[in-house]
């Protein structure tokens, strides 16, 4: 009766270690994937790059549900199963979602980065243009006798209206000195909410893992107790 009782826990303790040992396996691999790596991008090919690549990363993760999915009905515990598929495909999209995001605010900030550039080029072409014309005009032919005095020129003068270009020029870059303290401090509220949701998706993954360890080592108990004694024979006596 011993020898049946000590077989017994032998066997229930050595299925309990090797379902602990495959739901640590489990969580390393979800952790792995609840792990976004978002890189600062630097220009505007690689923004195009990692977008490219999040949408052909983003087709694979759909294929691999799907045949995921189709496996987990062959199994015993199907809902465990999906629910692991599903959070797995979950986890997967919030990093590619996390990955456009960075990569379509750098396209639009280097957007306007260079139409300021081209705006700046374009006044200044202006007012060279307007110097060198300026320049250009012949000066005014002394004569003994007195001439009338010249039509004074409908509209604004050339060097009035150079002033206010160059006043506009200082308003606009007033206002974008302005506005960088703002334009930082939104920016860094962004990297900071990336980083809470990822802090939070690995979470979310950690706790779903040891849930399904916990009912996984209760459902492997529950069986080895319902297992039959197996009769050991006992040697005679001499």
């Amino acid at each position: 009766m011993m020898l049946n009782t000590l077989y017994k826990l032998g066997a229930a303790l050595g299925l309990a270690l090797a379902l602990s040992a495959c739901a640590h396996q489990g969580g390393a691999a979800l952790d792995e994937v609840g792990a976004p790596q978002l890189p600062a991008t630097l220009s505007v090919a690689e923004a195009d790059a990692k977008l490219k690549q999040s949408a052909s990363e983003r087709e694979a993760a759909e294929n691999e549900f799907a045949a995921r999915e189709l496996e987990c009905y062959n199994k015993f515990f199907v809902n465990n199963c999906l629910d692991q598929a599903k959070e797995k495909r979950r986890l997967i999209l919030v990093r590619l979602r996390a990955v456009e995001a960075e990569a379509n605010h750098f396209k639009r900030a280097e957007s306007v980065r260079l139409r300021d550039i081209d705006l700046a080029r374009t006044q200044e072409s202006a007012r060279l243009d307007a110097e060198q014309r300026a320049a250009a005009m012949p000066k005014p032919v002394k004569v003994v006798a007195p001439e009338p005095a010249p039509p004074k020129p409908e509209g604004k003068s050339i060097a009035e209206r150079e002033a206010e270009q160059a006043a506009k020029v200082a308003k606009q870059a007033a206002a974008d000195a302005a506005a960088a303290p703002r334009r930082a401090a939104r920016e860094a509220d962004y990297a900071r909410k990336q980083a809470d949701a990822v802090a939070r998706q690995k979470r979310v993954a950690q706790r779903l893992a040891e849930r399904q360890a916990e009912a996984q080592a209760k459902a492997a108990a529950a069986a080895a107790a319902s297992t039959p004694a197996v009769a050991v024979p006992v040697p005679p006596v001499n």
